[in-house]
This record gives structure tokens, C-alpha cells and sequence, in this order.
């Protein structure tokens, strides 16, 4: 089973994704994952990355989609695959729908997770991460524990992302407004897409897109 999870920044994607991996098997597809994966492979297309990025450059639809049509050659995923960042336009929505044709697979389901902005905003400028395991924490809904231990992983190296405030994460919301929200319109004409509550308690959200993967 091939997914994307769709939603603005904050919306609790990478949360999901990681419950996903846990409990079904599957592999999340991250961009950044695989550009990092790709340049410290030493191949041919880990070379081409490491020189775009040295240029400055940035990455195109082109070299993004190779990488992922690496990954799904490589296999390795029982439970099929997350697609994380990507796609973020209709362009690269239409690349990454011939890829799978092309090598016989398809896109199972796209998952919107639905935000109010000023819910998330208020959410977002109050969030912390592990810096070692990515467990994410909430000054209100889910503080870091009085021994500032991570329940997850034990840890004690929280991160609070620098743009995290208000002003910085309306940018990055008009920003997918203006880029990536368009996947909505294109995935439902498709018949593809199904929306969740991505501000619900995590257990709710996860047993939403639960009851739509089957």
C-alpha cells in the first residue's frame, strides 16, 4: 500500500507517519531523508545530488523522483510506502503518478490531515522535539517530563525549531497555500482523497487513517 499524508506544516504528518512505520511495516519516503541517504552513497545519483546542493543549486523534480524510483527498486517495504514532503506541486503530483504506473504500483490513498490555522499556529509555537528520536512535545497538551527524560527514547536533547513562532510559521502556511494545497483539489478530483482531523489527540488521529487504510 502506497500513501501520501497531506497537510500544512504542524499538522502532525511526520507523527502519523512514524506510528505507520511502527505498526504496519511501511517505509516513510522522506525528501530530506533520501537527498542525505543519496549523497552519502557514493553513487552516481548520491554524486549528481552532492553537486546540485554544492552549487547551491536546488534539487529538481527530476533528480527527487529518481531517488524515489531507487528506493522502490530497492524494495524492502512489506507494508508499501509513505511519500513525505513529496509531491508538494501538480507537476511533481503527475511525475510521481507516471512512476508508479511505470513500474506496475499504485497510490493507494492520500490522506489530507485538516488544521484550523489559529488552532495550529497556537499548537505549533508551543511545540518541542527529541533531537534524538523526533518524539514530539507540547507546552500544553503534552509537556516535557519534570526528569526532561524523552518517554520515548530516554533522552534528554529537546529542540524547539528557531522558526517556530508566529510570524515564521504564517510564511510556511501561505506558502503550502500557495504551493501544495492545490493537491487537495487534484487528489479529490481523482477520486483519491480523504480528510482527518489533524488537530484530534494523536491516538484519535491515528485510529482515523486507520479506519481509511483498512
Amino acid at each position: 500500500m502506497n500513501i501520501i499524508l497531506l497537510g500544512p506544516p504542524g499538522a502532525g504528518k511526520g507523527t502519523q507517519a512514524r506510528i505507520l512505520v511502527e505498526e504496519r511495516d511501511m517505509v516513510q519516503l522522506s525528501t530530506g531523508d533520501m537527498l542525505r541517504d543519496a549523497q552519502a552513497s557514493g553513487s552516481e545519483m548520491g554524486k549528481l545530488v552532492a553537486d546540485v546542493i554544492a552549487r547551491g543549486d536546488l534539487v529538481t523534480d527530476e533528480i527527487v523522483i529518481g531517488l524515489i524510483r531507487e528506493k522502490l527498486n530497492a524494495g524492502g517495504a512489506a507494508g508499501g510506502y509513505i511519500f513525505d514532503g513529496f509531491p508538494r506541486t501538480l507537476a511533481q503530483a503527475d511525475a510521481l503518478g507516471e512512476l508508479l504506473i511505470e513500474m506496475g504500483q499504485s497510490l493507494d490513498h492520500v490522506v489530507e490531515m485538516s488544521v484550523d490555522d489559529q488552532a495550529l499556529v497556537a499548537r505549533i509555537t508551543a511545540r518541542s522535539t527529541c533531537g534524538d528520536c523526533g518524539e514530539v512535545y507540547n507546552d500544553n497538551t503534552k509537556p516535557i517530563p519534570a526528569d526532561e527524560k524523552c518517554t520515548n527514547c530516554g533522552g534528554s536533547n529537546f529542540k524547539r525549531r528557531a522558526d517556530d513562532n508566529e510570524d515564521s510559521l504564517k510564511t510556511r502556511l501561505l506558502a503550502y497555500y500557495k504551493q501544495t494545497s492545490p493537491l487537495i483539489g487534484y487528489y479529490y478530483a481523482k477520486g483519491q482523497l480523504q480528510s482527518v482531523d489533524g488537530l484530534g489527540e494523536i491516538e484519535d488521529v491515528k485510529a482515523s487513517i486507520a479506519s481509511i487504510l483498512g
